[in-house]
């Protein structure tokens, strides 16, 4: 009986040490794996979600984050809801409508998503060859048009800067491209024009201008007004003169690119994730012409969903 107390005793000390090993486990947050979601390669997401998986890796004890290549925002949300990914970086338009269950999320609400951070604006660029005789979006009608890949963010700007043109896919033969294909189908001739949704410079209009005198289409100001009327998370912008090779600086809208994650983020990890890359926001600015844009100051505005607890923490400090 004595013997059996003392095995029963030495049982109980060692669960309790067991216990206490693995709290010390769980307190260091052990192997912490994160995917996170960006874009193509020739945009802005890329590069940036890369930085941003180095910073985590560096920074947050016991972390493996890897950014990976997607079909941009739409993409990312569904990828994001379904599990496959925990954060993303993405448009704040498209998030609103997902997480209201409209546009191309209607009878699709997505309820597992929350705001880390607002991040940079994402300029709506209506791209063309000078040789083309196009100067203005109204031109646009008849014409071979690049509208974004299908169901993706930067086709449903495409959609609705046309409409404030009046100008529906009824009066012009479009084109669901990406990016990339978008780039090249205006180098070879198979396009007229192309609508572009990312932060400038952008790599694919870049890669034209290498080659071809660009000309960006402008969104004039009534109707940047009337955009604003209708859809609030577009806000004006203008693009610099020399930024292709412009001799004039164009008027153009803007959404904001936004990084969100799923609800597997806790409150504890999202503070962690915020703190992270906001302390070290000169490796994301380095990574890409578009991320000098983004600040803490700047950090929540035009926030269009519940953000984590823990970024919101970070962001109150």
């Amino acid at each position: 009986m004595k013997l059996f107390g003392k095995l029963s005793l030495l049982s109980v000390m060692l669960v309790t040490i067991i216990a206490l090993v693995a709290g010390c486990g769980s307190s260091d947050g052990g192997k912490k794996f994160l995917n996170i979601a960006t874009g193509g390669t020739a945009g802005t997401y890329y590069p940036i979600g890369g930085a941003m998986s180095e910073i985590l890796n560096n920074e947050i004890k016991g972390m493996n984050a890897s950014a990976q290549s997607t079909g941009a925002t739409v993409a990312n949300i569904n990828m994001l809801k379904e599990g496959q990914v925990d954060l993303a970086i993405v448009q704040n338009d498209i998030t609103y409508y997902a997480a209201n269950g409209t546009e191309m999320f209607e009878g699709k609400k997505v309820e597992n998503i929350k705001g880390i951070a607002t991040l940079y604006p994402e300029t709506c660029q209506i791209v063309t060859l000078d040789g083309k005789g196009i100067k203005s979006i109204a031109d646009l009608k008849g014409k071979r048009v690049a509208v974004g890949a299908m169901g993706s963010g930067a086709e449903a700007n495409a959609r609705q800067i046309l409409a404030a043109y009046g100008i529906t896919y009824d009066d012009i033969d479009e084109q669901f491209l990406s990016f990339s294909e978008a780039a090249s189908a205006l180098k070879d001739g198979n396009v007229d024009a192309a609508f572009l949704t990312a932060g400038y410079p952008t790599a694919a209009v870049q890669d034209i201008a290498s080659q071809n005198k660009v000309r960006l289409l402008p969104v004039e100001a009534a109707k940047a007004d009337a955009l604003i009327a209708k859809y609030p998370f577009y806000t004006k912008v203008t693009i610099p003169a020399g930024t292709y090779g412009m001799t004039e600086p164009v008027e153009a809208i803007s959404v904001m690119a936004m990084l969100v994650c799923s609800d597997k983020v806790d409150d504890a990890l999202g503070y962690e994730v915020t703190k992270a890359l906001f302390t070290h926001l000169d490796r994301i600015q380095a990574a890409h012409a578009a991320a000098k844009a983004i600040t803490k100051e700047g950090a929540t505005k035009g926030m269009p969903i519940p953000m984590n607890a823990g970024a919101e923490k970070f962001f109150k400090e």
